[in-house]
């Protein structure tokens, strides 16, 4: 689910349409909007993106299969597209309350360009479109299958990725 921020001063969705969406079914994993104005949503975490546009990636940095991937994806971008953020900093913090989510929410991996994130599979998948070749192909055969068996597969893998694959040590991350 790409969460879009406002550049103007009307919201691109209003609380009450992505009500009305979760409601209906026609968004796929439901993240609770911040009490923030839009105003707000817009400076929160700005300073992120003022001299450097790339996309920040959020990642939980105890998560052996995080700290996995982020290697993979930095072996992966020869390019240095992305750059890279614990959830549990500071910076992960105000990134992910910009990004609509719970600053407490380490649960998902984030993707967060200057105007807009993307949550779970999507975030995936839009990481991927910025990896070298063959991972932008990939990600188009991935966009085949449904988000909700997407984010499915998503959820699974993350709730159990510690039971799995174990936590590092505090102050251990990748980065």
């Amino acid at each position: 689910m790409a969460l879009l921020v406002p550049t103007g001063s009307k919201p691109l969705i209003t609380p009450a349409a992505l009500s009305t969406r979760i409601k209906h079914g026609r968004i796929a994993c439901a993240v609770p909007l911040p009490s923030l104005s839009v105003a707000d949503l817009v400076n929160t975490g700005a300073e992120f993106f003022k001299g450097d546009t790339r996309p920040i990636m959020l990642f939980d940095g105890v998560c052996n299969l995080c700290n996995g991937g982020v290697r993979f994806v930095r072996a992966n971008d020869r390019n240095r597209k992305i750059r890279y953020e614990p959830l549990q900093s500071e910076g992960g913090r105000k990134l992910l309350q910009r990004s609509g989510r719970s600053p407490d929410d380490i649960s998902s991996v984030v993707l967060v360009e200057q105007d807009r994130s993307y949550i779970k599979s999507e975030a995936v998948i839009k990481i991927m479109e910025y990896l070298d070749l063959p991972f932008p192909q990939l990600a188009s055969l991935l966009k085949l299958f449904p988000l909700f068996l997407r984010d499915f597969t998503y959820d699974n893998i993350a709730n159990n990725r510690y039971v799995v694959f174990g936590r590092s040590e505090a102050g251990s991350c990748e980065i």
